[in-house]
């Protein structure tokens, strides 16, 4: 499972020209999921992605002290299965590794489904489809969480 995690400031998605997602002040993620994920992993990324400490303290602008939930801040989640495109040979990238979409979309709905535990406000993309995802990156902070 890989997440790119990103700190924003807004962020939102958009399916035929609709917005279907927004968030302001929060977090970003990309999921892509791979063949061999089970809840393990889905478990260490959710509690990761909400604990992790990537918002400065108010009395200190510049040392991160502080996580989403911390901030109370929103959580914007956007299925990602090129985050395992494998491009080491020829010039198009193979996804053999990415969880095929049965396996991948359940996988995806219980992290959201856990994310949501934690009371803050989840917004996602729709799974499978073709979104135009608007970022405004705050920092920039843009990490890649991997298990």
């Amino acid at each position: 499972m890989r997440v790119v995690i990103q700190r924003v400031k807004s962020s939102q998605v958009k399916v035929n020209d609709q917005i279907i997602g927004k968030i302001d002040k929060g977090l970003n993620l990309l999921l892509g999921i791979v063949t061999t994920d089970t809840d393990i992993q889905l478990d260490w990324m959710v509690k990761k992605c909400l604990e992790l400490r990537l918002f400065p303290a108010e009395s200190d602008g510049e040392k991160w002290e502080k996580s989403v939930q911390d901030i109370q801040g929103e959580i914007l989640v956007i299925s990602q299965f090129t985050l395992y495109g494998d491009c080491r040979k020829g010039r198009r990238p193979s996804f053999s590794d990415a969880a095929p979409p049965e396996q991948a979309e359940k996988l995806y709905n219980r992290f959201v489904e856990k994310l949501k535990t934690s009371g803050l406000k989840i917004e996602t993309g729709q799974f499978g489809a073709m979104m135009q995802v608007s970022i405004e990156n705050d920092g920039p902070v843009t990490l890649i969480l991997e298990k």
